[in-house]
């Protein structure tokens, strides 16, 4: 019964919306933003690494210890946000990340201690953040698109790059001018300021405003909400950990988190530091790559609706690792074109790996996708921590970063091979006549 009665109105709201832009988009727009929002503390901590160790004498071993946390907690977050959204919806969920993600960027005002350090950047961001995490966009994708999605994760995902594009030149020139603390009061406001867009835009299911998903042919009711979500996260992933696709798509993304988040959103600041390029300068760069992302990443989506996932995969991570290896060679006190050009090219390559990587996911495990590619990206936050707090004891214990730009670039090469042996799932038979 509630089916019949929602489908008229339904059926309405998209006649009008033939004369008007569908409703879908607006949800991706508010996403977008509320996502950015999210990326500002991300731009963060590569910028601290120096000033923290010089004020407090903490080793960047330590200092990295608390960015593997807020890492690993990120990706290990997000399948069980995932399931949280679909318990009591999409709007609850974000709002109180975003105020968490606030909480913990806002007492690092106060910390004098290494444990502080672990508490407010490590737990609270890290859980906060993690809730959203791409699932998050997988989610929206899913509920209010049947067309259009590649295109559509592909922009969600560049919105983490539009975070570090707009905040990271304004929290470096903060932390050269001024102190670390202005810019993580900056980072807890810019979170706080999103929450509104959030509670008053954002809706959880196009069945909400009695609309069809963009795209679809039916209209689709609104599921009930389902119990048991910590339960839910982990019997999917038991199921998908049964099948082959599940590990090397975890595989792969590990590698694409250690040699993205962990490795150079970490490392490249004090690494450039460390070769005299000024900090702003270095800080600049990133900036560029965030500009670069947002391309490649919507260009990623728009090949993954056109070509096969795995074979994108694979291009992504082997371009990945040939110009890792040149980075070495490339770090110097001044800003030179060839630097300029693996900016470019690894800007371009930043994320593109998401669409593809969520194409898969969907295409093998349907309705569980989000929550599956939720524990896909918490492999690769667990890579990303593992290179942020290896790379800060490798720059201990030898004196360059020259060792982790090497192995993360023979990484990427073992990812594409990875990619390539993800096998097509066969088409379902037709059904008999």
């Amino acid at each position: 019964m509630t089916q019949t009665t929602e489908a008229p109105a339904a059926e309405g709201s998209e006649a009008r919306g033939r004369r008007r832009i569908h409703r879908a988009w607006f949800v991706a727009a508010v996403t977008f933003v509320t996502i950015i929002g999210a990326a500002a503390f991300r731009s963060l901590p590569g910028l601290l690494i120096d000033p923290l160790h010089e004020e407090f004498g903490w080793s960047r071993g330590t200092i990295g210890a608390a960015v593997s946390v807020n890492l690993a907690l990120y990706g290990l977050t997000a399948p069980f946000a995932a399931a949280l959204m679909d318990r009591f919806g999409i709007r609850r969920i974000v709002a109180i990340a975003l105020t968490v993600i606030a909480i913990g960027s806002g007492l690092t005002y106060w910390m004098t201690a290494a444990w502080q350090l672990l508490l407010c950047w490590g737990l609270l961001v890290g859980l906060g953040s993690g809730s959203m995490a791409l699932a998050f966009a997988a989610t929206v994708t899913n509920r209010w698109f049947t067309e259009r999605r590649g295109l559509v994760t592909g922009i969600l995902t560049a919105a983490s790059a539009s975070g570090q594009l707009i905040f990271l030149p304004v929290l470096s020139w903060m932390v050269e001018e001024h102190d670390w603390r202005p810019a993580a009061v900056t980072v807890a406001l810019a979170a706080l300021a999103v929450v509104p867009f959030v509670w008053l835009l954002l809706r959880d299911h196009p069945a909400d405003v009695g609309l069809k998903p963009y795209g679809a042919e039916e209209f689709v009711p609104k599921p009930a909400p389902a119990t048991g979500a910590a339960r839910r996260a982990v019997t999917v992933l038991f199921r998908a950990a049964r099948t082959g696709p599940f590990w090397l798509l975890a595989g792969t993304f590990a590698i694409c988190g250690a040699s993205t988040n962990g490795l150079v959103q970490t490392h490249f600041v004090p690494a450039a530091h460390d070769h005299h390029m000024p900090v702003q300068a270095a800080a600049s760069l990133l900036a560029v790559i965030g500009v670069f992302d947002v391309v490649g990443t919507i260009a990623s989506g728009w090949f993954t609706d056109r070509y096969e996932a795995r074979r994108l995969l694979a291009v992504y991570y082997a371009l990945r690792g040939v110009s890792l290896l040149f980075l070495p060679m490339l770090l110097a006190p001044e800003v030179r074109p060839p630097m300029i050009f693996f900016i470019v090219f690894y800007g371009l390559d930043w994320v593109a790996t998401v669409p593809p990587t969520v194409a898969l996911c969907r295409e093998h495990y349907g309705e569980d996708s989000a929550i599956v590619f939720g524990w896909v990206l918490a492999s690769h936050q667990v890579g990303a921590a593992l290179v942020a707090f290896l790379g800060g004891v490798a720059r201990d214990v030898f004196g360059s970063y020259d060792v982790v730009w090497y192995a993360s670039g023979a990484l990427c090469a073992a990812a594409a091979l990875m990619a390539l042996v993800i096998r097509r799932r066969p088409a379902p038979a037709p059904a008999p006549a």
